[in-house]
């Protein structure tokens, strides 16, 4: 049980100074701010030690002014990615839900909110269902998806109803350089806010922006919450581990928080995730499946295993090839060869078939640990109707079988998903084999006459068919055969093309003789 030097929060706050400040003048700072405009409030809460003083803080301000006084809201979002590190998922929802408790008790305006990414910018249904490859450092396309775009949404909302809103965040400039260059771009001049980095008629404010982790860890340890709730479980995630939190992302500047005990469990941007390792070593083993599912995942992302992994065709349906560089010039026009003398090409989303393997494995997990006494979902009920829509609709690889019905059932036999029978559209098991037998007797790709029937079925019954021709034209433009047939066909134009330039440049050449 954890020792409290104070025996509540408010003796705190009027007995302590950190960084060269009391906390009792932060706090009318803090309710000083609150009171000097109408702009509405909204506390980023991640869950992690720094946003948890930040939350902490405004909690007390706003229970030392009147009733009166209180007219307008403080919004507490969280952003729940879906694919949050377990064992914090319930301590942040523990947290928010006594929060509200007790604010409603005291008659304090302060509402929570958890925001979450629409269905179709989830992590399952980009990697899973689109093939986007895991995350990297160059491409981190899921922090834009997963975090920016449902904090940012939500903050605008506010904006639209209240004209002007203030965004309090727990960032602290020892954190990284990164976040010091821009708390400083941004800031106002002879003000305690900033300008938000995208969002207009929004304003940021970090009253903890100069503190040390260890003023974090004194606060947090020496009283109880102002709420009545107990930082020990907290502590307890953090002990041990030199991990960090992943704040409330509003913008770009966020640096990844892969290693981090209170981000994703599946972040592939960095190495190793020792946030995972961290928890599955003081205890929590249950999680090693989903620790090795993530090193599966960071393995696809390697250079060495992309062509194992993804399709040659990105999702346009081209392939494109990597273009030698000419030094003093840029690019040109040269397919560029690996060491083997093959064609380097730019992977595209992954097959389809490591797809399906995944999503059985993750369901499989998810079952496992469920029967061993957890309760968790690894990926939504929703997300798997997405999904096979998705698969149905790949612009590569049909799923002309619908598997994913078959993949859920094959590990939950008794659970009723209530399936649509028209994903399909227009084939049944019977039209595909006609399908795939018809173009393998006219060595034509099967992908490619399903593409041209359901556009064709698409438009039938119209009475205004324009556009057909312009849709058949952009289908027949895409690659089709394999990576070296491919290869062939572009190496042959490329040799047209620079045989083309050098016959004109030989006719420039001549008619400057007569000039």
């Amino acid at each position: 049980m954890l020792e409290y030097d104070f025996e509540n929060h408010t003796e705190m706050v009027e007995s302590v100074g950190i960084a060269g400040e009391m906390l009792s003048s932060i706090v009318d700072k803090i309710a000083n701010l609150y009171l000097k405009n109408d702009k509405a409030w909204v506390i980023g809460f991640s869950g992690g030690k720094d946003s948890t003083v930040l939350l902490s803080l405004i909690f007390h301000a706003l229970t030392t002014l009147k009733k009166e006084q209180l007219k307008k809201n403080v919004y507490v979002v969280c952003s729940d990615t879906l694919v949050e590190t377990p064992v914090v998922v319930g301590l942040i929802r523990k947290v928010l839900e006594d929060v509200q408790k007790c604010a409603d008790k005291k008659g304090l305006p302060i509402l929570t909110q958890i925001v979450v990414p629409q269905s179709t910018n989830t992590f399952w249904v980009n990697l899973l269902g689109k093939g986007y490859p895991a995350p990297t450092k160059s491409f981190r396309w899921c922090t834009e998806r997963m975090k920016i775009k449902p904090v940012s949404a939500f903050i605008q909302n506010t904006v639209s109803d209240h004209g002007e809103v203030i965004v309090a965040l727990g960032s602290r400039r020892q954190e990284s350089a990164t976040r010091a260059q821009s708390i400083e771009k941004h800031a106002i001049k002879g003000s305690e806010l900033s300008r938000h980095s995208s969002l207009p008629n929004a304003f940021t404010y970090m009253p903890i922006e100069n503190w040390h982790v260890d003023d974090v860890w004194m606060y947090l340890l020496s009283a109880p919450s102002p709420w009545g709730g107990s930082n020990e479980q907290l502590f307890e995630l953090y002990k041990d581990s030199n991990q960090g939190e992943c704040p409330l992302v509003i913008d770009k500047t966020t640096p990844s928080c892969g290693n981090s005990r209170f981000g994703c469990w599946t972040c592939t941007v960095v190495n190793k995730d020792k946030a995972i390792h961290g928890l599955v070593e003081s205890g929590e083993v249950w999680m090693k499946p989903l620790l090795k599912f993530r090193d599966q995942l960071y393995q696809s992302s390697l250079p060495e295993n992309k062509t194992k992994y993804r399709n040659h065709k990105r999702r346009s349906g081209r392939i494109d090839f990597h273009k030698k560089y000419v030094e003093g010039v840029g690019r040109s026009n040269e397919i560029e060869l690996d060491q083997d003398g093959q064609a380097k090409h730019v992977p595209g989303p992954y097959w389809l078939k490591v797809r399906k393997r995944w999503l059985k494995k993750l369901l499989t997990i998810e079952k496992k640990i469920n029967e061993n006494g957890q309760s968790i979902e690894l990926i939504s009920r929703d997300e798997l109707h997405v999904i096979r829509r998705e698969w149905i609709t790949d612009p590569n690889e049909p799923d002309w079988e619908d598997s994913l019905p078959n993949i859920f059932q094959t590990v939950y036999p008794g659970e009723d998903m209530e399936w649509a029978n028209n994903d399909l559209g227009f084939f049944d098991l019977d039209g595909l084999n006609a399908v795939t037998k018809t173009g393998k007797d006219l060595n034509i790709a099967p992908e490619l006459l399903k593409k041209i029937i359901d556009i064709e079925v698409e438009v039938s019954g119209l009475g205004n068919r324009r556009g057909l021709t312009d849709k058949i034209e952009k289908v027949l433009r895409q690659d089709w055969g394999n990576l070296e047939e491919v290869f062939s066909d572009r190496l042959k134009s490329n040799n047209a093309i620079n045989e083309f330039k050098n016959k004109r440049e030989d006719l420039q050449a001549k008619l400057g003789e007569f000039s």
